[in-house]
Protein backbone atom coordinates (compact mmCIF):
# COMPACT_ATOMS: atom_id res chain seq x y z
CA UNK A 1 0.00 0.00 0.00
CA UNK A 2 2.13 2.81 -1.30
CA UNK A 3 -0.36 5.58 -2.04
CA UNK A 4 0.24 9.00 -0.54
CA UNK A 5 -2.63 10.02 1.79
CA UNK A 6 -4.86 12.69 0.25
CA UNK A 7 -6.79 15.33 2.14
CA UNK A 8 -10.47 14.75 1.41
CA UNK A 9 -13.27 16.96 2.73
CA UNK A 10 -16.79 15.52 2.85
CA UNK A 11 -19.10 18.52 2.91
CA UNK A 12 -21.83 20.48 1.13
CA UNK A 13 -21.77 24.12 0.15
CA UNK A 14 -24.26 25.72 2.60
CA UNK A 15 -22.85 23.96 5.68
CA UNK A 16 -21.59 26.59 8.15
CA UNK A 17 -19.08 24.32 9.87
CA UNK A 18 -17.79 23.06 6.54
CA UNK A 19 -17.03 26.67 5.63
CA UNK A 20 -14.79 26.87 8.70
CA UNK A 21 -12.78 23.96 7.35
CA UNK A 22 -12.71 25.22 3.76
CA UNK A 23 -11.27 28.53 4.96
CA UNK A 24 -8.78 26.68 7.16
CA UNK A 25 -7.59 24.73 4.12
CA UNK A 26 -7.27 28.03 2.27
CA UNK A 27 -5.30 29.71 5.05
CA UNK A 28 -2.84 26.82 5.09
CA UNK A 29 -2.55 26.76 1.31
CA UNK A 30 -3.53 23.10 1.08
CA UNK A 31 -4.70 21.12 -1.94
CA UNK A 32 -7.67 18.90 -1.22
CA UNK A 33 -10.30 16.64 -2.70
CA UNK A 34 -13.94 17.67 -2.40
CA UNK A 35 -16.70 15.09 -1.91
CA UNK A 36 -20.20 16.55 -1.98
CA UNK A 37 -22.30 14.79 0.66
CA UNK A 38 -26.11 14.81 0.87
CA UNK A 39 -27.48 17.35 3.35
CA UNK A 40 -29.92 14.80 4.81
CA UNK A 41 -29.59 11.16 5.80
CA UNK A 42 -28.89 8.52 4.61
CA UNK A 43 -25.29 9.15 3.55
CA UNK A 44 -23.92 5.71 2.62
CA UNK A 45 -20.75 7.07 1.01
CA UNK A 46 -19.88 8.79 4.27
CA UNK A 47 -20.93 6.09 6.73
CA UNK A 48 -18.72 3.53 4.98
CA UNK A 49 -15.82 5.64 6.28
CA UNK A 50 -17.18 6.83 9.63
CA UNK A 51 -19.19 3.79 10.70
CA UNK A 52 -22.41 5.78 11.20
CA UNK A 53 -21.45 9.38 11.95
CA UNK A 54 -23.23 11.61 9.42
CA UNK A 55 -22.66 15.17 10.61
CA UNK A 56 -20.87 17.49 8.18
CA UNK A 57 -18.00 18.18 7.80
CA UNK A 58 -15.85 15.05 7.90
CA UNK A 59 -12.16 15.21 6.98
CA UNK A 60 -10.33 12.23 5.57
CA UNK A 61 -6.56 12.00 5.37
CA UNK A 62 -5.90 8.69 3.68
CA UNK A 63 -7.55 6.11 5.95
CA UNK A 64 -7.77 8.41 8.98
CA UNK A 65 -11.26 9.86 9.36
CA UNK A 66 -11.86 12.97 11.48
CA UNK A 67 -15.40 13.63 12.70
CA UNK A 68 -16.40 17.07 14.02
CA UNK A 69 -14.86 20.47 13.38
CA UNK A 70 -12.73 20.53 16.54
CA UNK A 71 -10.77 17.36 15.77
CA UNK A 72 -10.54 18.35 12.10
CA UNK A 73 -8.91 21.65 13.06
CA UNK A 74 -6.44 19.75 15.26
CA UNK A 75 -5.63 17.38 12.38
CA UNK A 76 -4.97 20.27 10.00
CA UNK A 77 -2.75 21.99 12.57
CA UNK A 78 -0.72 18.81 12.92
CA UNK A 79 -0.60 18.23 9.16
CA UNK A 80 0.65 21.74 8.38
CA UNK A 81 1.52 23.73 11.50
CA UNK A 82 2.20 27.03 9.73
CA UNK A 83 0.44 29.31 9.35
CA UNK A 84 -1.32 28.42 12.57
CA UNK A 85 -5.06 28.64 13.06
CA UNK A 86 -4.25 30.06 16.51
CA UNK A 87 -1.96 33.02 15.80
CA UNK A 88 -0.47 35.32 18.42
CA UNK A 89 -1.30 37.20 20.50
CA UNK A 90 -4.46 35.26 21.39
CA UNK A 91 -3.04 31.84 20.55
CA UNK A 92 -5.09 28.79 21.52
CA UNK A 93 -7.49 30.99 23.50
CA UNK A 94 -9.04 31.63 20.07
CA UNK A 95 -10.58 28.17 20.44
CA UNK A 96 -12.85 29.56 23.16
CA UNK A 97 -14.24 32.20 20.80
CA UNK A 98 -14.81 29.52 18.17
CA UNK A 99 -16.67 27.38 20.71
CA UNK A 100 -18.91 30.32 21.61
CA UNK A 101 -19.70 31.01 17.97
CA UNK A 102 -20.41 27.34 17.24
CA UNK A 103 -22.40 26.95 20.47
CA UNK A 104 -24.35 29.79 22.06
CA UNK A 105 -24.42 31.92 18.88
CA UNK A 106 -25.03 29.12 16.38
CA UNK A 107 -28.72 28.31 16.92
CA UNK A 108 -29.65 32.02 16.74
CA UNK A 109 -27.87 32.08 13.36
CA UNK A 110 -29.81 28.98 12.27
CA UNK A 111 -33.08 30.65 13.21
CA UNK A 112 -32.11 33.90 11.48
CA UNK A 113 -31.06 32.01 8.35
CA UNK A 114 -33.91 29.50 8.12
CA UNK A 115 -36.84 31.24 9.79
CA UNK A 116 -37.66 33.59 6.89
CA UNK A 117 -37.34 30.82 4.29
CA UNK A 118 -38.77 27.87 6.25
CA UNK A 119 -41.68 27.33 3.86
CA UNK A 120 -39.27 26.65 0.99
CA UNK A 121 -37.48 23.86 2.88
CA UNK A 122 -38.58 20.28 2.06
CA UNK A 123 -40.25 18.09 4.66
CA UNK A 124 -37.33 15.66 4.55
CA UNK A 125 -35.05 18.47 5.75
CA UNK A 126 -37.17 19.10 8.83
CA UNK A 127 -37.51 15.39 9.56
CA UNK A 128 -33.73 14.98 9.38
CA UNK A 129 -32.98 17.98 11.59
CA UNK A 130 -35.59 16.94 14.13
CA UNK A 131 -34.09 13.46 14.40
CA UNK A 132 -30.46 14.54 14.57
CA UNK A 133 -30.60 17.95 16.26
CA UNK A 134 -34.00 18.16 17.94
CA UNK A 135 -35.15 20.93 15.57
CA UNK A 136 -38.89 20.33 15.71
CA UNK A 137 -40.67 22.99 13.60
CA UNK A 138 -43.49 23.06 16.15
CA UNK A 139 -41.16 24.53 18.77
CA UNK A 140 -38.37 25.94 16.58
CA UNK A 141 -40.42 28.28 14.40
CA UNK A 142 -42.27 30.09 17.24
CA UNK A 143 -38.87 30.78 18.83
CA UNK A 144 -37.44 32.41 15.68
CA UNK A 145 -38.24 36.05 16.63
CA UNK A 146 -36.48 35.67 19.97
CA UNK A 147 -33.47 33.93 18.44
CA UNK A 148 -33.18 36.68 15.82
CA UNK A 149 -32.69 39.18 18.63
CA UNK A 150 -30.01 36.92 20.08
CA UNK A 151 -28.24 36.78 16.74
CA UNK A 152 -28.35 40.57 16.47
CA UNK A 153 -26.87 40.85 19.97
CA UNK A 154 -24.02 38.51 19.04
CA UNK A 155 -23.35 40.42 15.83
CA UNK A 156 -23.11 43.62 17.85
CA UNK A 157 -20.48 42.02 20.09
CA UNK A 158 -18.49 41.15 16.98
CA UNK A 159 -18.86 44.68 15.61
CA UNK A 160 -17.68 46.20 18.87
CA UNK A 161 -14.68 43.86 19.00
CA UNK A 162 -13.67 44.98 15.50
CA UNK A 163 -14.29 48.67 16.14
CA UNK A 164 -10.72 49.27 17.33
CA UNK A 165 -9.49 48.78 13.76
CA UNK A 166 -8.01 45.30 14.07
CA UNK A 167 -7.87 43.35 10.81
CA UNK A 168 -9.12 40.09 12.32
CA UNK A 169 -10.73 39.14 15.59
CA UNK A 170 -7.49 37.62 16.89
CA UNK A 171 -5.15 40.31 15.56
CA UNK A 172 -3.25 40.73 12.31
CA UNK A 173 -3.82 37.18 11.03
CA UNK A 174 -7.07 35.26 10.64
CA UNK A 175 -7.61 32.01 12.50
CA UNK A 176 -10.14 29.49 13.75
CA UNK A 177 -11.98 32.14 15.78
CA UNK A 178 -12.50 34.35 12.72
CA UNK A 179 -13.72 31.44 10.63
CA UNK A 180 -16.22 30.31 13.28
CA UNK A 181 -17.63 33.84 13.58
CA UNK A 182 -17.65 34.27 9.80
CA UNK A 183 -19.69 31.10 9.27
CA UNK A 184 -22.67 32.60 11.10
CA UNK A 185 -22.59 35.90 9.22
CA UNK A 186 -22.33 33.91 5.99
CA UNK A 187 -25.17 31.58 6.98
CA UNK A 188 -27.73 34.33 7.53
CA UNK A 189 -27.00 35.43 3.97
CA UNK A 190 -29.30 32.63 2.86
CA UNK A 191 -32.15 34.72 4.25
CA UNK A 192 -30.96 37.81 2.39
CA UNK A 193 -28.98 39.41 5.21
CA UNK A 194 -25.77 41.16 4.13
CA UNK A 195 -22.65 41.64 6.26
CA UNK A 196 -23.14 45.40 5.94
CA UNK A 197 -26.49 45.02 7.73
CA UNK A 198 -24.47 44.47 10.89
CA UNK A 199 -22.06 47.37 10.49
CA UNK A 200 -19.24 48.57 8.26
CA UNK A 201 -16.67 46.98 10.55
CA UNK A 202 -18.20 43.54 10.03
CA UNK A 203 -18.55 44.10 6.27
CA UNK A 204 -14.86 44.98 5.87
CA UNK A 205 -13.75 42.09 8.11
CA UNK A 206 -16.01 39.70 6.19
CA UNK A 207 -14.39 40.72 2.91
CA UNK A 208 -10.92 40.14 4.35
CA UNK A 209 -11.85 36.64 5.50
CA UNK A 210 -13.54 35.83 2.19
CA UNK A 211 -10.36 36.79 0.33
CA UNK A 212 -8.48 33.95 2.06
CA UNK A 213 -10.26 31.48 -0.19
CA UNK A 214 -10.50 27.71 0.03
CA UNK A 215 -7.16 26.51 -1.29
CA UNK A 216 -6.80 24.25 -4.34
CA UNK A 217 -9.84 22.01 -4.72
CA UNK A 218 -10.50 19.00 -6.94
CA UNK A 219 -13.84 17.23 -7.09
CA UNK A 220 -14.01 13.56 -6.15
CA UNK A 221 -16.87 11.09 -5.77
CA UNK A 222 -17.65 9.24 -2.56
CA UNK A 223 -16.56 6.07 -4.33
CA UNK A 224 -13.12 7.55 -5.04
CA UNK A 225 -12.74 8.54 -1.38
CA UNK A 226 -13.67 5.04 -0.19
CA UNK A 227 -11.32 3.43 -2.69
CA UNK A 228 -8.55 5.75 -1.56
CA UNK A 229 -9.05 4.76 2.11
CA UNK A 230 -9.02 1.08 1.18
CA UNK A 231 -5.61 1.47 -0.45
CA UNK A 232 -3.84 3.03 2.53
CA UNK A 233 -2.91 1.95 6.04
CA UNK A 234 -4.17 4.45 8.66
CA UNK A 235 -1.30 6.30 10.24
CA UNK A 236 -2.51 8.63 13.00
CA UNK A 237 -0.60 7.88 16.22
CA UNK A 238 -2.76 7.36 19.29
CA UNK A 239 -2.46 6.26 22.91
CA UNK A 240 -5.00 5.61 25.66
CA UNK A 241 -4.46 7.69 28.81
CA UNK A 242 -4.10 5.40 31.82
CA UNK A 243 -6.50 7.25 34.11
CA UNK A 244 -9.63 7.40 31.94
CA UNK A 245 -11.25 4.09 32.84
CA UNK A 246 -10.60 2.53 29.43
CA UNK A 247 -7.73 0.56 27.93
CA UNK A 248 -6.46 0.09 24.40
CA UNK A 249 -8.37 -2.73 22.76
CA UNK A 250 -11.67 -2.06 24.54
CA UNK A 251 -14.75 -2.28 22.33
CA UNK A 252 -16.51 1.08 22.58
CA UNK A 253 -19.42 3.00 21.14
CA UNK A 254 -19.23 6.74 20.36
CA UNK A 255 -22.17 9.03 19.78
CA UNK A 256 -22.56 12.80 19.65
CA UNK A 257 -24.05 14.41 22.75
CA UNK A 258 -27.21 15.40 20.90
CA UNK A 259 -30.58 13.83 20.04
CA UNK A 260 -28.91 11.98 17.14
CA UNK A 261 -29.18 8.25 17.92
CA UNK A 262 -26.38 7.24 15.52
CA UNK A 263 -23.40 5.57 17.18
CA UNK A 264 -20.01 4.39 15.90
CA UNK A 265 -18.51 1.24 17.36
CA UNK A 266 -14.95 0.00 17.15
CA UNK A 267 -11.76 -0.85 18.99
CA UNK A 268 -10.36 1.89 21.21
CA UNK A 269 -6.85 2.86 20.14
CA UNK A 270 -6.61 6.39 21.54
CA UNK A 271 -8.21 8.49 24.25
CA UNK A 272 -7.15 11.61 26.13
CA UNK A 273 -8.64 14.98 27.05
CA UNK A 274 -8.59 16.13 23.40
CA UNK A 275 -9.41 13.11 21.25
CA UNK A 276 -11.00 9.67 21.05
CA UNK A 277 -9.75 7.32 18.32
CA UNK A 278 -11.14 3.94 17.32
CA UNK A 279 -10.18 1.36 14.70
CA UNK A 280 -12.86 -0.25 12.62
CA UNK A 281 -13.10 -2.44 9.53
CA UNK A 282 -15.49 -1.79 6.67
CA UNK A 283 -16.31 -4.06 3.76
CA UNK A 284 -15.62 -1.23 1.30
CA UNK A 285 -13.13 1.09 3.03
CA UNK A 286 -11.06 -1.58 4.81
CA UNK A 287 -9.29 -0.73 8.08
CA UNK A 288 -9.83 2.91 9.08
CA UNK A 289 -9.08 4.93 12.19
CA UNK A 290 -11.97 7.21 13.15
CA UNK A 291 -11.23 10.22 15.38
CA UNK A 292 -13.59 12.31 17.51
CA UNK A 293 -13.07 15.27 19.86
CA UNK A 294 -13.36 14.33 23.54
CA UNK A 295 -15.66 17.27 24.24
CA UNK A 296 -19.18 16.77 22.94
CA UNK A 297 -18.99 12.98 22.52
CA UNK A 298 -20.37 10.20 24.70
CA UNK A 299 -18.24 7.05 24.93
CA UNK A 300 -19.61 3.83 26.41
CA UNK A 301 -18.57 0.20 26.29
CA UNK A 302 -19.99 -1.60 23.27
Amino acid sequence: MSETPEIVLHHYAPSPFAEVIRLSLGLKGLSWKSVEAPNVSPKPGLTALTGGYEHIPVLQIGADIYCDTAVIIDALEAHRPAPSLYPAPLGFAGRMIALWSGGMWFMPSVATALGPVHESLPQEFWEDRKKRFGMDPATFLPAVPHMQTQFAGGANLLREALSDGRAFIVGDQAGHADFALYMNIRFVGFAGRKPSDFGTEIAAWYDRVTAIGHGERQDWTAEQAIEHAAGITPCADSAVAPDGGYAAGDQVSIRTASPDPAAVTGTLIGCDDRRISIARDDAQAGRVHVHFPRLGQVMTRA
